[in-house]
């Protein structure tokens, strides 16, 4: 088990026996057939998680994994083998398996392995990760907050509650001669609350976390805002109408509402789709794309975030990375193969879900910057419409940018005022042209409290999300209810 931050060369050498000689071994397997570069991905992993249901704590789980994967590239080709069986015999038989894609071309040569330099950034210096706290200390909390959830509304019927912590090492090392390491701590607490009222059931739930210690939920009392926040919505939903069908204005309200923003609009600007053309922002770069009042980031530096990473999953230091500018389009989020065949600058977003994964452009942390307008003159402006504070799940389709979202918790505004909750609305639209429709944009920013993930072919990584206000005119509404 690795406790510290220690060299490249220790690391190998401590953890998995393979030294920088052995590296440049493999690397010379790796680019046999002359291909254009190879990269290895060393993954430790230690899972923790603890539940509590019906007063009781039925499940406690632990784990360790650790492996590597080989990854050649030649041209727009990528060969990729793995193993959970870390020698070098196994790591020239995976580089092997993984270069037979490669093309005749000038043979590549494998640049030294280099001593191990430092993460770009320190953006989650964390003394105690969650998975070594007590495990008493664990318990001790899910008890507490199921007491506390139970307290707050004799309608509580049940209190679903969980806390995961994951410590991960990785190491990367490749052809050029890099190699850099991080270790990538991640704790989630969930709150789920089932209320009853004359056969009336309705859930609720709230959570948090991000790349923290186990005090960022107890020092302040958090834990006890996830409780009331969760029993809040579940004794909402209680009195919910059914949701109005058609066409109107529709209000964001701030944070998780981003989701929107990160399915309906941030997939289609990762690069492998724009190279491959299937975007419906395909070689629209310069164009506009948005209302002006739009300015679109992705930032995986924001410290202690869920999203964020000291480096991505192929050494590259994230950034800070403007996607929409006042409307207009500005940059695509990158990996290492996607940058290279489109001839653009790496922006820090090769992510993957572990060593037996390639990786692909993915999101960090997706936001539309602050604008200028109160919220409350933004839903002052709304005589008839409907205000979506949180979402369930959400469809979205890449090349055509038409969307489906489900809110979890919406409210009709009746003369520029919020009034009655609504059960069962849905957002469609589509991507690109909701932009453009934006007409107000909130100058309360904020982020999502830290439990998102985002799955694509088949992988799911850590994502954070975030909106201000924003209104949103002549939006399409699914429901139940004739309006």
């Amino acid at each position: 088990m690795v406790e510290e931050k220690l060299p490249a060369v220790s690391f190998f050498d401590r953890n998995f026996g393979i030294q920088g000689p052995d590296l440049e071994k493999v690397f010379a397997t790796a680019l046999g057939r002359k291909a254009d570069y190879a990269d290895l991905y060393f993954e430790y992993r230690r899972n923790e998680g603890v539940s509590l249901e019906e007063g009781l704590v039925k499940n406690c789980s632990q784990s360790t994994a650790n492996g590597v994967g080989v990854r050649v590239l030649a041209d727009a080709k990528t060969g990729y083998a793995y193993t959970d069986d870390i020698t070098i015999e196994n790591l020239e038989l995976a580089a092997r398996t993984a270069q037979y894609i490669a093309h005749n071309r000038p043979s590549q040569v494998p640049a030294a392995v280099s001593q191990a330099r430092g993460e770009a950034h320190d953006l989650y210096p964390i003394k105690t990760p969650v998975n070594d706290v007590a495990l008493e200390k664990k318990v001790a909390l899910l008890y507490e907050i199921d007491k506390f959830a139970r307290a707050l509304d004799a309608r509580v019927k049940n209190v679903f509650v969980s806390i995961g912590g994951e410590y991960k090492v990785i190491l990367v090392a490749s052809s050029q001669g890099m190699v850099v390491g991080d270790i990538q701590p991640l704790t989630r607490l969930n709150v789920t609350c089932i209320v009853e009222e004359n056969g009336n059931r309705q859930v609720g739930s709230f959570g948090g976390g991000g790349r923290v210690e186990f005090g960022f939920f107890i020092d302040g009392k958090d834990y006890e805002r996830y409780a009331r926040e969760a029993v809040r919505q579940a004794v909402l939903n209680l009195s919910a109408e059914d949701a109005p069908a058609g066409t109107m204005d529709v209000v964001l309200g701030p944070g998780w509402p981003g989701i929107l923003l990160h399915e309906a609009i941030g997939h289609g600007l990762e690069g492998d789709f724009n190279r491959k053309k299937t975007s419906a922002f395909s070689d629209r770069i310069g164009h506009r794309v948005a209302s002006e009042l739009c300015t679109v980031v992705d930032d995986g530096t924001i410290p202690s975030r869920r999203g964020s990473l000291n480096v991505d999953d192929e050494g590259t230091p994230t950034h800070r990375t403007v996607l929409i500018e006042k409307g207009i389009l500005k940059s695509y989020l990158q990996d290492k193969l996607n940058a290279g065949l489109m001839k653009m600058p790496l922006t820090g977003n090769g992510r993957r879900e572990s060593y037996a994964h390639i990786p692909m452009p993915r999101m960090t942390n997706t936001f539309m910057l602050a604008g200028e307008s109160a919220p409350e003159d933004i839903l002052r402006s709304v005589k008839n419409g409907l205000y979506a504070v949180s979402f369930g799940g959400g469809q979205v389709d890449i090349t055509s940018g038409k969307f489906v979202f489900s809110a979890s918790e919406a409210y009709l505004i009746e003369d520029g005022k919020v009034t009655k909750p609504v059960k069962g609305a849905t957002l469609i639209g589509n991507g690109p042209d909701v932009l453009t429709r934006v007409s107000m944009v909130g100058a309360d920013l904020k982020l999502d409290e830290g439990v998102g993930t985002c799955g694509k072919d088949g992988q799911s990584v850590p994502v954070g999300v975030g909106l201000p206000t924003i209104k949103i005119d002549g939006l399409t509404v699914g429901g139940t209810a004739a309006r």
